[in-house]
């Protein structure tokens, strides 16, 4: 039987959402907080020593560049010296040559004059040293998301990471194989998580949201007969076709190419199993696929939208904004405590 409180972060390029759940309590009650992204906190701490003129050895594991690369590159422009390991330079880019190219140093050990400047996705010393002022303790059950764009130096990494959800749609589709305890090799970041945080429970960012979104009470009285549920995140742009437990089709491109126009067009197509992967492909998008067996279904025009520019599907047809317990900012949360209890066989799956 289930003992404890659980920890679920879902970290994002702008910030990062922490909620710690208890057994019997109200999800109203959970403890909620809406903090910077990693990548951000350390591009700030980045910025200091820029600021100061001093030389960086970037240590760590792999994470979320974003922030991080721009200010690296500043700390560059500005005739400082950026030494990092082979493992902290992933965070960069892929291909090390490319990141040596901008003037990183990759090497395994420095002088010891740089300041050591550990990177990682994952700060537990950090929250645990924030939510200690408030007498709350971390919890030992942790579910993370994360967007992981996958690795392939060679190649398009919008390819690899479809890879996985065309991979999904193959294997009978079950909206459970969303998350996971070990992930694909060619998630590297994610690795990374699970190195640092063993035993967590893992899901994209995008798949979080949708699981989340399914909670929404009126999700799940259409669940069954089907519906379509679209995350519009900062980054990427996710929708998939579900029906019961079963995922008939997996849609995402990324939210900046797309205005409201474009999107309407691809969501209507998508719905009636019209859409292409060459097309979504061709415009930067990562993909279009359905699963073995897909077949028109008219019940999946009833949509659910969540994510925080859900506001570009203001006046689809047809949609409802997800609210799960009232909350629509921690939807992503709330998905993950959903599928950590799903994960457990032994375990009865508590009333959220």
């Amino acid at each position: 039987m289930f003992e404890g409180s659980i920890l679920a972060l879902d970290i994002g390029g702008f910030r990062q959402h922490l909620l710690i759940w208890e057994p019997g309590q109200d999800m109203e009650d959970a403890v909620k907080m809406v903090i910077p992204a990693p990548t951000r906190i350390l591009a700030r701490r980045l910025q200091r020593l820029t600021e100061q003129g001093q030389a960086i050895f970037l240590t760590g594991r792999m994470m979320g560049g974003g922030a991080v690369t721009q200010a690296v590159r500043h700390h560059l422009s500005q005739g400082l010296k950026v030494y990092a390991t082979p493992q902290a330079a992933l965070t960069l880019n892929d291909r090390p040559e490319i990141v040596q190219q901008w003037g990183v140093i990759i090497t395994e050990a420095t002088s010891f004059k740089e300041v050591p400047f550990p990177l990682g996705d994952i700060n537990m010393y950090g929250l645990s040293a924030s939510l200690s002022s408030f007498e709350i303790s971390l919890p030992d059950n942790i579910a993370v998301a994360l967007l992981d764009h996958g690795f392939h130096p060679e190649g398009s990494n919008r390819r690899v990471r479809f890879k996985y959800w065309k991979e999904i749609l193959n294997r009978n589709g079950k909206i459970q194989d969303l998350a996971f305890r070990e992930p694909p090799p060619y998630f590297k970041r994610m690795s990374a998580v699970a190195e640092a945080l063993p035993g967590a429970l893992l899901m994209d960012t995008c798949a979080a949201g949708v699981y989340g979104a399914l909670l929404d009470p009126r999700a799940r009285e259409q669940q069954e007969e089907g519906l379509m549920v679209v995350y519009l995140g900062n980054a990427h742009t996710f929708a998939v076709l579900v029906q019961g437990e079963h995922l008939w089709g997996i849609y995402e491109h990324h939210t900046r190419l797309l205005n409201q126009a474009k999107l309407f067009s691809h969501l209507a197509r998508f719905q009636g199993g019209e859409l292409t992967n060459t097309e979504v492909f061709a415009d930067y998008g990562h993909g279009c696929a359905y699963a073995p067996g897909y077949s028109l279904r008219s019940q999946f025009s009833f949509t659910v939208i969540t994510g925080p520019r859900r506001h570009l599907a203001h006046g689809w047809p047809g949609g409802i904004f997800a609210a799960p317990f009232g909350d629509m900012t921690f939807t992503g949360c709330f998905g993950l405590i959903t599928a950590f209890f799903e994960s457990r066989s032994n375990d009865m799956m508590p009333k959220l």
